[in-house]
């Protein structure tokens, strides 16, 4: 049976899903949790692409049928180990919902499992993704200068019962040139808009939610567009956080990490932060004194983020003044103040 992608995606919550593309498909971006059984790999696929072009459909098919036939009892063994503890159900997807995710159904069917297909394929569920991003949601930004704890006071809210979307988790960054120390690797930015969609579509839409407040790209990671301009209308609780509080946290941050990757990343900040101030920060850095390498390089990044924050609405904007680290104190004075605005 063919599914739609809201019929699709509810579905993959408890059941396995396979994405039939090929691994560099795949590996571009993909719905999150999928496994990749690939009906073609990525030379098999571009083969039968070619013969397509050349010689027509019916070519293409019988040299696809060549490429796939060794490989049918491993797909059908690979997908029985999927779907043991799922009664034989599993979702199949390829690119447009054609030939190879319902050539690959029919194969598991044939062999006894329960398959369902997505109904347009991968492509549908993209058209869905950015659909379902432009939907208006109650934002809430959570703001604040570098070094602020953002994203710790971000996981006390959600302890405490908010609905958040933590972009810089989902991106494997930061924000800052310092950002991706260590971090896994980025994600494809269509990667991370599927992991967002991921994340947003399992939230309660009459709720609230809370965001940071971040510029359009977090790393090499692109924030959809109809999202990025909902945050930037939506208002903010900007926490003001003592420079020494946001200095002690950034010591304590990167205290630890590989020092080369320190100062690789002061160095790709050097026009931005001037000859005098990158040479006065490698230099703490040569004593290990982070706290002034911190203290330095915050001086530009205040700079840049009130930049940003001076092209909202003012009325827009709600300062919380936080004189401690106190992740969990600061999320209940939002939490009030955020109760207080939906009265």
């Amino acid at each position: 049976m063919q599914l739609s992608v809201d019929a699709f995606l509810e579905q993959a919550r408890t059941l396995p899903v396979i994405d039939v593309r090929s691994p560099g498909e795949f590996a571009q971006a993909h719905i999150p949790g999928a496994v990749n059984i690939p009906l073609f790999d990525n030379d098999e696929r571009a083969r039968v692409g070619t013969r397509y072009k050349q010689a027509g459909k019916d070519h293409a098919v019988l040299l696809g049928l060549e490429l796939v036939g060794p490989k049918l009892a491993g797909f059908v063994k690979q997908s029985r180990k999927l779907t043991n503890s799922h009664g034989g159900n599993v979702l199949v997807h390829c690119w447009r919902g054609g030939m190879r995710s319902g050539s690959f159904a029919w194969l598991l069917q044939t062999a006894g499992l329960s398959p369902d297909t997505l109904a347009g394929g991968y492509k549908a569920y993209r058209n869905a993704v950015f659909t379902d991003l432009a939907q208006p949601r109650q934002l809430i930004i959570l703001g604040g200068k570098t070094g602020s704890g953002k994203t710790d006071i971000l996981k006390e809210l959600a302890r405490q019962g908010e609905q958040i979307i933590d972009l810089e988790g989902l991106a494997h960054h930061k924000g800052s040139s310092y950002g991706a120390i260590g971090q896994l690797p980025q994600p494809s930015s269509e990667q991370f808009e599927n992991l967002i969609h991921n994340d947003w579509r399992r939230l309660d839409p009459s709720a609230r939610i809370w965001l940071e407040d971040e510029s359009r790209n977090v790393g090499t990671c692109f924030v959809p567009m109809a999202l990025w301009q909902q945050m930037r209308l939506a208002p903010v609780a900007f926490v003001d956080v003592p420079k020494p509080v946001r200095i002690e946290r950034l010591v304590q941050e990167y205290t630890g990490i590989d020092h080369a990757l320190l100062i690789e990343a002061t160095e790709r900040i050097r026009k931005r932060l001037g000859g005098k101030v990158t040479k006065d920060a490698l230099d703490a850095l040569a004593r290990y004194d982070y706290a002034t390498v911190a203290d330095l390089t915050l001086d530009y990044y205040d700079k840049a983020y009130l930049h940003g924050l001076s092209h909202r609405d003012p009325a827009t904007i709600h300062t919380v003044q936080v004189l401690a680290n106190d992740p969990a104190q600061t999320a209940r004075e939002l939490i009030d103040w955020a109760n207080t605005q939906a009265r």
